[in-house]
């Protein structure tokens, strides 16, 4: 089976909760990056920042969405985080603020789509 079949029916079989968590990892991922070039290489820190921002911007459309099934109350949560992170994501690019809480928040969102405990 190619590598392309593979993804494909990766993508058709698994749990959404997988595929979101891949999504917050890889944004994540890119966030780390661009936090250890710094403002050397803006480009990559745009693009990280950017990628971010496209992905709390989805689960925000996706929460607003009546058909959506998680509590209202949750999604509203989610909704005005997303909208956080979209005017802190502005900061990060033009006042130079760190993109740490970026991280921070993306991993809170990972570690609830692991099942793992919030620390006390």
């Amino acid at each position: 089976m190619s590598h392309e079949a593979y993804r494909r029916a990766q993508k058709t079989t698994a749990h959404p909760r997988d595929a979101e968590y891949r999504a917050f990892s890889e944004a994540t991922r890119r966030l780390l990056e661009a936090k250890e070039t710094g403002r050397a290489d803006l480009k990559r820190l745009i693009e990280a920042v950017h990628l971010n921002r496209t992905l709390w911007g989805t689960l925000a459309s996706d929460c607003a969405d009546p058909a959506n099934r998680l509590p209202s109350e949750t999604r509203a949560l989610i909704i005005s985080l997303a909208r956080w992170v979209t005017l802190y994501s502005s900061d990060v690019v033009q006042k130079q603020d760190s993109v740490e809480p970026l991280i921070d928040v993306n991993r809170i969102i990972m570690d609830g789509l692991a099942g793992k405990k919030p620390a006390a």
